[in-house]
């Protein structure tokens, strides 16, 4: 594939990063709101797709430093501005939002601090599924059925969700312990 093709592709998911970004106000207002779940539900399915289209156009393309930026953002403003309004209305409790965003922001300043040193903590496909299942738990919460016959299943997910984030924490403080130990400086 020529340059301009790999270039196309990572606009294309840069494109695709940008909308989620900027979507993510919009679904957290949504679910404030309680607008008709099923809108929301759909509407957040929309935004999964997204965010898993970019990423196999991605995989095409030649990396971009905005996109390296934007897609890890765009994952977290969706989930955390959904869970804590998940919160907000009494469908979630906050102990499972609080150790999620807790993860985030920890594991964003980490990241961020190893880049600016000039050593660079990839981000793992185990992180991804941790995405996944955030935004299964999210999505089952704002599903009709689940949330008016079978609550507790959200719930669970959302606690599994919490497991694979804070496994994910692990994997990524060992991998910057071994990425010290393998370039040989601090």
């Amino acid at each position: 594939m020529d340059l301009i093709g790999l270039n196309r592709y990572a606009m294309a998911a840069n494109g695709l990063t940008v909308l989620r970004t900027v979507s993510a106000p919009v679904i957290t207002l949504m679910v404030l709101d309680r607008n008709p779940w099923w809108v929301t539900f759909w509407f957040g399915w929309f935004l999964g797709l997204t965010d898993l289209l970019d990423g196999r156009l991605a995989r095409n393309a030649t990396p971009t430093k905005l996109g390296a930026f934007l897609d890890p953002l765009a994952d977290k403003a969706v989930v955390l501005g959904v869970g804590f309004a998940l919160v907000s209305i009494d469908v979630f409790s906050i102990w499972p939002m609080l150790i999620i965003a807790a993860r985030e922001v920890a594991i964003t300043v980490y990241r961020s601090y190893w880049a600016r040193q000039g050593l660079s903590i990839p981000a793992r496909r185990s992180a991804k599924y941790k995405t996944l299942v955030q935004g299964t738990a999210l999505s089952l919460a704002m599903c009709p059925p689940v949330e008016n016959n079978v609550p507790w299943v959200a719930d669970t997910m959302l606690w599994i969700a919490v497991v694979f984030t804070v496994v994910t924490m692990g994997q990524y403080l060992a991998d910057g312990r071994a990425s010290l130990r393998t370039s040989g400086s601090r």
